[in-house]
Parts: C-alpha cells; sequence; structure tokens
C-alpha cells in the first residue's frame, strides 16, 4: 500500500473539523458550478470562450476571477486569527496552536502569491497591449501556460480539504529551520513547496513574456519616453521578477532535497546553515514587495492624470523613480534581519539603503500631488482609492523608515509593529492599487461602468477598517506583542485593542459586500451604464481608443504615437479619422495545452507531497509529451478577414 499510495493513508484523510468543512464546502460548491453549467448548457461555451483562449484580455479577466476567489479564502483566513486572538485573553481561544500557525501561513502565502499576484497579472494581461498599440502579448501560447500553471497552484494549496494532510505552520516564508523534516514532519511544508514552485514557474514565464512584449511590440513612434506610466512600471516589475523568481525556485529546490533526500543545505547540523536559507529567500522577497507596488504606482499615475485633466507632472523623473526603486530593492534584503548577528557595518548600509529608497518612492506622490494642483479633479471612486493610497502609503512609509533603524528595529522586530507595517504598504498601497486598476479599466473591458455610489461605500469601508484593524497593532507591536501569538495572558490588557482590530476586520467585510453588491447591480443595470464610446472617462491614453469591449484584435490598424498622452493628442487635433484599409489579421487559434501541461503539473506537485513517485513518473510522461505534441503542431493561427474587420469598425462608425 506505501508503494501504492505513498504517505496517503485514511488517516491521512480529513478528520477535523476545518478540513471536513473545506472538503464539503470545496465539493458543493464544485458540484454547483457543475450543475448550473449543465443546466445552462454552457459547457462548450465556456470552454472555446473562455477556458483554452489566448486572447490576453480574457485570459486577465480569469486571473482576476480566479484572484477574487482566493481573496475570499485569504480574508476568511484573517478574520479567523482576529476573532481567535479576541478570544484567547485568558483562554486557548476555539483554534489549536497548531492550526493556528496553518491558518497565519496560509492567509500570508495566499494574499501574496495568489490574490495579489492574481490580480496584478490580470490587468496587466489586459491592459499593457492596448496601452503600447499591440494585439496580443508577445507569447500567446505561453501567456496561457502562465495563467494554468498559477491556477494548478492555487488549486494544490487548497487541495488538502479534500485529500487530507496539512498545511504548514511555519510562517509564510517558511523559514529554515524550522521549515526542515525534523520540526516539520508532515506534508504541511511540501504543500507550501510545490505550490508555490508550480505557480512561481507561470509568473517567471509570464515575466518574460511582458518584457519581450513591451520591448519588441509598442506602436509606431511609441519610443521609451513616451509609454505610459502603467507600461513602465509593469516593465520594471517584470524586470525583478526575472531577476529574482530563479532565486524563489532555487531556494525551494534545496528545501524540497533537504526533506525529500535528507541533504542539510538548511539544517543546523551536518554543514549546514540556516541563514543561508534567511538571506536566500528575503533575497526574493523584498523585491517582491516592489513586484506588487511598482504597477500600483502605475496605476494611480494613470488615473491621477486622467481625472485631474492634466498631463503628468514629472513624467522624466517618474521614470527615474520608478527604475531606482526597481534596482535599490535589491539592495535592502538584510533589513528583514537586522537583530540575527550581522556587525554594525553590514546593518548600517542595509539600513542606509532602506531610507535612500524611501526618496524616489516619495518623489512619486510628490509628482502625483503636483499634477492634481490646479486640476478639474473629479472625485470619481477611482480617485478615491488613489487619496486613500495616499493616507495609508505615507503612514506605512514613516513606519518603514523606523524600522530601516537598527536600534529602532531590535525592539521592535517579530512584533505585531512589522505585521501593520506590513500590511499597510501591502493593502494600502497594492491592493488599494489594484482595487482602482479594476474600477478604472472595468467599463474598457465590460462595456459598461460600474456602480459609483456603491464602489464608494466600498472605498469608505476599507479605508475606515484598514485603519480600525491595524493602528491597534502598531500599538500591541510596541508593548511587545509578537506575530503569530495565538494566546496571552489577560494581564497584559491586550484583549481590548484586539477586540478593536477585529472590528475593523468586520469594517473591511462590509466593504467587501459591498464591492459584490457593486458587480451585481452594476450587471443588472449594465445598459444604464453603458458606454460604447469607449472613453467613459476622457481618457489620455491608448487604451481608450478602442472600442468597450474592445474585439478579439484589439486593434483594427495600428496606430501610430506621435505623443505621450497619444490618445488625448489625436482627441485636441480634432480632425475626422479617415478610413483606412483594412487587411487580414493572423491571429493565435485558441489551445488547451496549457490546461493539460498544468494538469500534469499538478499531478506532479500532489504526488511529491505524498511521495507516490510512480504518480511523480507519469506527469512527467504527461508533461513532456504534450509538450510536444505541441512543438509539432503548425496549426497555431487563424485568420481573420479584413472584410469581417471592416463591418465590425463600421458599427463603432468613428471614420470620417
Amino acid at each position: 500500500m506505501e508503494d501504492l499510495f505513498g504517505k496517503l493513508t485514511l488517516q491521512a484523510l480529513p478528520h477535523e473539523w476545518f478540513t471536513i468543512g473545506g472538503a464539503i464546502s470545496m465539493t458543493a460548491g464544485g458540484l454547483g458550478a457543475i450543475l448550473l453549467l449543465t443546466y445552462l448548457k454552457r459547457w462548450k461555451w465556456l470552454w472555446t470562450e473562455w477556458l483554452t483562449s489566448t486572447d490576453p484580455k480574457k485570459i486577465g479577466v480569469m486571473y482576476i476571477t480566479v484572484a477574487v476567489f482566493m481573496l475570499f479564502r485569504g480574508v476568511l483566513d484573517a478574520v479567523l486569527l482576529w476573532l481567535h486572538q479576541v478570544l484567547a485573553g485568558g483562554g486557548q481561544g476555539y483554534l489549536t496552536a497548531d492550526h493556528f500557525q496553518q491558518i497565519s501561513t496560509a492567509h500570508g502565502v495566499i494574499m501574496v502569491f495568489f490574490v495579489a499576484m492574481g490580480l496584478l497579472f490580470g490587468l496587466m494581461n489586459i491592459i499593457v497591449p492596448l496601452q503600447i498599440g499591440a494585439r496580443d502579448l508577445a507569447f500567446p501560447f505561453l501567456n496561457s501556460l502562465g495563467f494554468w500553471l498559477y491556477v494548478a497552484g492555487a488549486i494544490l494549496i487548497n487541495i488538502f480539504f479534500v485529500f487530507g494532510g496539512e498545511f504548514a505552520a511555519t510562517g509564510w516564508l517558511a523559514i529554515a529551520p524550522l521549515s526542515g523534516l525534523e520540526f516539520s514532519p508532515g506534508v504541511g511544508v511540501d504543500y507550501w513547496i510545490w505550490s508555490l514552485q508550480i505557480s512561481g514557474l507561470g509568473t517567471l514565464i509570464g515575466g518574460i513574456n511582458f518584457i519581450v512584449t513591451i520591448l519588441k511590440m509598442r506602436a509606431p513612434g511609441m519610443t521609451l519616453m513616451r509609454m505610459p506610466l502603467f507600461v513602465w512600471t509593469t516593465l520594471c516589475s517584470m524586470i525583478l521578477v526575472v531577476s529574482v523568481f530563479p532565486i524563489l525556485t532555487m531556494t525551494i529546490i534545496l528545501l524540497n532535497l533537504d526533506r525529500l533526500l535528507g541533504m542539510h543545505f538548511f539544517t543546523t547540523g551536518f554543514g549546514g546553515n540556516p541563514m543561508m536559507y534567511t538571506n536566500l529567500i528575503w533575497m526574493w522577497g523584498h523585491p517582491e514587495v516592489y513586484i506588487l507596488i511598482l504597477p500600483a504606482f502605475g496605476i494611480y499615475s494613470e488615473i491621477v492624470a486622467t481625472f485631474s485633466g492634466k498631463r503628468l507632472f514629472g513624467y522624466t523623473t517618474a521614470v527615474v523613480a520608478v527604475v531606482a526603486v526597481t534596482l535599490l530593492s535589491t539592495l535592502v534584503w538584510l533589513h528583514h534581519f537586522f537583530t540575527m548577528g550581522a556587525d554594525a557595518n553590514v546593518n548600517a548600509f542595509f539600513g542606509i539603503m532602506t531610507m535612500i529608497i524611501a526618496i524616489p518612492t516619495g518623489a512619486q506622490i510628490f509628482n502625483w500631488i503636483a499634477t492634481m494642483y490646479k486640476g478639474k479633479i473629479r472625485l470619481t471612486t477611482p480617485m478615491l482609492w488613489f487619496l486613500g493610497f495616499v493616507a495609508t502609503f505615507t503612514f506605512g512609509g514613516m513606519a518603514g523608515v523606523m524600522l530601516a533603524i537598527p536600534p529602532i528595529d531590535y525592539q521592535v522586530h517579530n512584533s505585531l509593529f512589522l505585521v501593520a507595517h506590513f500590511h499597510t504598504m501591502a493593502i494600502g498601497g497594492a491592493l488599494f492599487g489594484l482595487f482602482a486598476g479594476i474600477s478604472y479599466w472595468f467599463p474598457k473591458v465590460f462595456g459598461f461602468k460600474l456602480n459609483e455610489k456603491l464602489g464608494q461605500y466600498a472605498f469608505w469601508c476599507w479605508l475606515v477598517g484598514f485603519f480600525t484593524s491595524f493602528v491597534p497593532l502598531y500599538i500591541l507591536g510596541f508593548m511587545g506583542v509578537t506575530r503569530r501569538l495565538d494566546t496571552y495572558d489577560p494581564s497584559t490588557g491586550w484583549q481590548f485593542l484586539f477586540l478593536i482590530s477585529l472590528l475593523g476586520a468586520g469594517i473591511i467585510a462590509l466593504g467587501i459586500g459591498f464591492q459584490l453588491l457593486q458587480i451585481a447591480v452594476s450587471i443588472l443595470k449594465r445598459k444604464e451604464n453603458q458606454n460604447t464610446t469607449g472613453d467613459p472617462w476622457d481618457g489620455r491614453t491608448l487604451e481608450w481608443s478602442t472600442s468597450s469591449p474592445p474585439p478579439s484584435y484589439s486593434f483594427a490598424v495600428i496606430p501610430t504615437v506621435d505623443d505621450r498622452d497619444a490618445f488625448w493628442t489625436m482627441k485636441q487635433a480634432g480632425k475626422p479619422i479617415s478610413k483606412p484599409i483594412f487587411v487580414d489579421i493572423h491571429a493565435p487559434k485558441n489551445t488547451a495545452s496549457g490546461i493539460y501541461i498544468s494538469a500534469f503539473a499538478l499531478i506532479i506537485g500532489f504526488s511529491l507531497v505524498w511521495h507516490i513517485f510512480w504518480l511523480t513518473v507519469l506527469g512527467f510522461l504527461g508533461v513532456i509529451i504534450t509538450v510536444i505534441v505541441r512543438t509539432f503542431n503548425d496549426d497555431t493561427e487563424y485568420t481573420i478577414s479584413a472584410s469581417e474587420i471592416a463591418k465590425n469598425e463600421e458599427k463603432r462608425g468613428i471614420y470620417g
């Protein structure tokens, strides 16, 4: 039986309340979706129009959809942690210590890898090709493969609810030696390893794809210094991806060799060095923060310029600042472990680098403020998300400068002060930016605006809930509360602050409810909010020159760019657009190869978690055979005829 099923035994199957509940809910949800699609007879539509699509706009929508589902899981985990900490003042709460640590680890991994990265890649897929005047990404098949590898990783991180075992109880970065076999003998760390390894490979493929697309597929006349800021920040973010994700890949491989083959790269004995793991994981981990925040900066730049009715102030300095942040982000990783034995000179260097990186970051805020100065500001929902970001990011940035000072870091290291700071940057910076981008570009993707009133209700709940939740954590950190603390003595007086923090979580949950209601109401009233012009906000960049939603080919004729605000310049010229001579367009065909490869990758990951090695071999063979079959397939494109394009464009009625 061990040869056949490895470590997967009947005792490993779900047997605790949370795994049983997860198994029931996932099974019920899956069956519900199957029954609904069967009843509506939408299986063929789902497969041909979406799942096998190579259209980056549709892939982007699917990225965002999966990320939203993972957001629900991540927020639920956070609420479970908050509730337990409130109840743990003077008692044991309702979670065991081990379960509490598992939820804490899962929350961090899900929110960074499967929520923030999913939303980010979704927006980039939809908008970047449109902003540079391209019809697609450079490698459409690899784009599909990258998405499905991300989905496979998301499935694997949740699959223990169905097949049993547990998740890692090591913190979201699985720091050694805690993540070694000696201290974590179960399969939890292995689930962590392979879910990140599979999704990380998809991220790396996506990073390469976007770099090539931006450098090689820009519209005629679009020089580097005419690119929109969102394209610039995407380029720099993806350069960081291809620079540091290989570090994560190799670090996880070494950790897996320690666990699987008994090697000693990160053990405390036999010549291993746990500090090497800490250095390697943070060499990836801190640039990852900027991988998320840089595109958010680009989103804010687009929004501020549009809703101030002005060109972005200091475009050149903004580009220089983005490049500077990209370079400096690789020189600050050691500030995460000032307390772990480096000498004063090393700590001083990394402390100074951390302070210096705040300069180009702050410069961009001044650029945005200067853009708003004397502008005709429209306080739409995207603009509110930007203003909320300025408040939260400035607040969190000051805490970051404090943490850059080694003596202060010695006092608050590994405390809730650090947790609050990270969440200030991740939520107030990256997540607010992604929400702003979704509300800003939603009418471009679907052809109708989101309900403004409900969107603003959601924003205010998020903003108020955020400060209510995390300001108490700053205070608790000063009071000595360590992170991942599952119980404490009532004499500490901490429970009241934990209760306030839980109240903030409830306000955030109300904000999420308003967001769901906003989407539902907007869909029901889509005819009232419909925008057929393709330019609902009086935009400035090329994506607003196409119809809403854009056709599969995006641009009937690739535009020629003469200015940084390309579409704004075209509109200001006020000249009728002469009807061009349309030509056939060659577009990539749909393909299911990415789904098959990712399914086999999921099998490989699952089998390595449970040491079912015959299944691992089958998974590898499946990947190799599918790749070979795809390689020999020459029928990968179809032609959109010039006459079909002409009919589509005539419906828009934009040609004089």
